[in-house]
């Protein structure tokens, strides 16, 4: 959750239309054409353009347009004139990215640690350090997001329940005394949904499966996220794929997560790029071991599209490798796809591994749109 503040402007209903049209737009945009898509007079655009270029959120795109006399320019946002910073926290290592107001990762950084000597001292130190490495203007830093693989109280203070990091019921004081920046705590997986639907011109409804050290997701409803009466949504890593299956770091058997998750791979003795490469080179073990992911991961995308009838998309460190073998694996859905219609709801991410660490900044690259 992030901390108490003060905005830096007050919110102007027009000034706060034309940005977020900017934000969005993808062509060639005017002046005209802003009172056009808004309904604005031209005055009224004039005078919040010119607002807007003095805050230096906005200026010339650079591009021209003929008229049928004088040229008109074209506004684009000045995406730089923000940053965010991202944190996710895994089993294994902390991974930090730099952001723009467009969610474009400036810079990115991986950390080694373990779980059990604590996280956010060396958070902390290791987040100073990244931002100095790069140069960051920290006049322009909105804020802190960590994304964490857990379960989190409503308030963000405690970590309720982290079976990847093994630990239960841990208050996150030291966290927000550590960081002097604004701070927001999340969920891994809802970081990761909420940057995918962010980048993909918000479409309404979309489920997101995070495939990490963990299995988790999220899910968003016309235009925002669900988290359910008690914050759990999404825990799709804990749906039941195989009765009496394979061991799961939550305690239970035939999780999701125990299939599909890169702890997987590593509990069969590899790293990720060791075991795609024997893959790729036919190794009978690593194939058949990779055959049984995609096969479970496929009822599991199955499930979730039973229930919620909406797109599924694929996101987090495992997804990075999916690309040559979504094919297969859409294959694996289809055939499994009871309703009809293929594994057309089926997609991978945009963000590939990077999705949940550039989630964690989206919250504030978010909540600064929203204020302008």
């Amino acid at each position: 959750m992030e901390r108490d503040g003060k905005g830096e402007h007050a919110p102007g209903s027009a000034r706060g239309e034309i940005y977020r049209h900017l934000h969005r737009a993808r062509d060639f945009c005017g002046k005209q054409d802003l009172a056009r898509a808004l309904g604005l007079s031209m005055p009224t655009v004039y005078r919040n353009v010119r607002e807007l270029m003095d805050m230096g959120l906005v200026g010339y795109s650079g591009e021209q347009r003929a008229t049928g006399g004088r040229s008109a320019s074209g506004l684009a946002i000045v995406p730089e004139a923000r940053l965010a910073v991202g944190v996710s926290v895994t089993d294994d290592r902390l991974r930090f990215a730099l952001t723009d107001l467009r969610l474009r990762q400036l810079a990115y950084k991986a950390v080694p640690f373990a779980p059990d000597a604590g996280f956010e001292e060396l958070l902390a130190r290791e987040l100073e350090r990244f931002l100095d490495e790069n140069g960051a203007d920290r006049t322009r830093l909105l804020g802190v997001g960590v994304a964490i693989p857990g379960i989190l109280s409503a308030g963000g203070r405690r970590l309720l329940f982290a079976p990847t990091l093994d630990v239960r019921d841990v208050r996150l004081d030291g966290l927000y005394d550590s960081i002097r920046y604004p701070l927001h705590v999340d969920n891994d997986a809802n970081c990761g949904g909420s940057a995918e639907w962010f980048i993909r011109d918000h479409q309404p409804n979309m489920a997101y499966l995070s495939l990490e050290g963990g299995v988790g997701g999220a899910i968003l409803i016309d235009n925002a996220l669900y988290t359910g009466q008690t914050r759990r949504s999404g825990e799709f890593g804990h749906m039941c794929v195989e009765p009496g299956g394979l061991k799961c770091s939550c305690g239970r058997s035939g999780c999701l997560e125990a299939y599909c998750s890169v702890r997987r791979i590593h509990d069969e003795g590899y790293s990720l790029p060791e075991f795609f490469s024997r893959i790729q080179a036919s190794d009978p073990v690593c194939g058949a071991v990779w055959g049984d992911m995609l096969r479970h991961l496929a009822i599991g995308v199955n499930n979730i599209h039973m229930a919620l009838d909406c797109d599924v998309v694929l996101g987090g460190y495992l997804a990075g490798y999916l690309e040559s073998w979504f094919p297969l694996l859409q294959r694996f859905v289809a055939d499994g796809n009871i309703l009809g219609g293929g594994a057309s709801f089926l997609q991978l991410s945009h963000l590939g591994s990077h999705s949940s660490v550039l989630g964690a900044a989206c919250h504030f690259v978010q909540e600064f749109i929203s204020s302008v």
